[in-house]
């Protein structure tokens, strides 16, 4: 299984709308990649490691899948789509990695 996280950097002039991406674009997500999504969840930053320090992501999101080829041919058709939201809920440019999981 590999999971892809999209990581939202945070800064002093970053805006993010945690209720849109959670219920509007992760819905459209879900939808458009059907069966192939195994699962995911949306992290909101809340701090850094350090007392009163602040998260160095706005927000990520986490999508499984089986394999690395699984989730390219499943995105690959709606990158456009799903890209052309990213205006509705931020001003960042996400950061993406994708991961084995292994435990």
């Amino acid at each position: 299984m590999i999971k892809v996280s999209v990581m939202y950097p945070n800064s002093s002039d970053a805006n993010f709308d945690i209720e849109y991406y959670c219920n509007t674009h992760i819905p459209m997500v879900e939808g458009l990649l059907g069966d192939t999504l195994k699962g995911g969840n949306v992290d909101h930053g809340l701090g850094g490691g350090a007392p009163d320090e602040v998260a160095p992501f706005i927000a990520m999101g986490h999508l499984i899948f089986d394999s690395v080829e699984v989730f390219q041919n499943a995105f690959g058709p709606h990158a456009e789509k799903i890209m052309a939201d990213i205006p509705n809920y931020t001003n960042t440019k996400p950061q993406i990695q994708i991961s084995e999981i292994k435990v």
